[in-house]
């Protein structure tokens, strides 16, 4: 089994590339559980799959500059944006695959912390439609 260390991830909203502000990133993607047990189920539970949803959770580090990060995240508070991340800032491909969608931007944190941390920034964001996945 290969095993790998998260090094150089790609992370990308609304088309700007924030891989170099991002220290961590999470996309989870479910789907929900739909009861649909019998008389006929014998006593056993039976589900099938309904809505699936995601979430793309980040953490930034933090900088008012301009035209950095709370810049960029600023404007985009309370639109829907395009998502890229993969594991591997490379090329996409059949062992580094990218997975794609859309997300909202329900909050943004531009303070966040206590004496002496570093200025950082954790957010999550349900996706909005479909999350795909490619290798090509």
């Amino acid at each position: 089994m290969a095993k790998m260390v998260l090094l150089a991830a790609h992370v990308s909203l609304a088309g700007n590339d924030l891989s170099d502000r991002t220290r961590k990133g999470e996309l989870t993607v479910e789907v929900e559980d739909k009861d649909v047990t019998t008389y006929a189920s014998l006593g056993w539970k039976e589900v099938i799959g309904g809505l699936k949803s995601g979430e793309l959770g980040l953490e930034f580090l933090q900088d008012v500059a301009a035209s950095e990060i709370d810049s960029i995240m600023w404007p985009l508070l309370g639109t829907v944006v395009p998502f890229t991340v993969r594991l591997d800032a490379s090329a996409v491909s059949a062992s580094n695959p990218e997975w794609t969608g859309n997300v909202l931007i329900n909050a943004w944190n531009p303070i966040e912390g206590g004496v002496g941390d570093e200025a950082s920034v954790s957010v999550s964001y349900p996706t909005s439609g479909a999350v795909d996945r490619a290798v090509a």
